[in-house]
């Protein structure tokens, strides 16, 4: 057996929201949305990748799940990582757009980082590789 990652989560306070903020600041697209009770199975891919991993933005309506993205976001650690192909442009990018980041473009040893706040309620990291 050679096991996959299919669809992985990240806890959000508003879907739409967060829908708007991961397709319209990041550049996701929509690839599923099913009604599921009072909320949504709801999850973006990367552009031009419509079979890639799927990233489910999943309401964080349960107690653990809210007590999770408070305790690492204090902490300052991202509930999620993201490739880029320029940390540096896309930070430019973003924060011409309004986002805020909590980390600038930083190099750690191979790669470039840098965080920032979805809106809601993580920090996602931004990585690329340094030339």
């Amino acid at each position: 057996m050679q096991a996959r990652i299919h669809v992985t989560s990240v806890f959000v306070d508003d879907q739409a929201k967060a829908l708007a903020f991961y397709t319209e600041k990041l550049g996701f697209v929509p690839k599923e949305d099913v009604p599921v009770g009072d909320y949504r199975w709801l999850t973006v891919v990367g552009a031009g990748e419509p079979d890639g991993t799927q990233l489910l933005l999943e309401p964080d309506q349960h107690p653990a799940a809210q007590a999770y993205k408070q305790a690492i976001t204090a902490d300052g650690i991202p509930a999620a990582s993201f490739a880029v192909d320029d940390v540096e442009a896309a930070h430019q990018e973003l924060l011409a757009q309004g986002v805020t980041f909590t980390q600038p473009p930083t190099p750690m040893g191979p790669v470039v980082t840098a965080v920032l706040d979805d809106t809601c309620g993580n920090l996602i990291q931004l990585v690329s590789r340094t030339a």
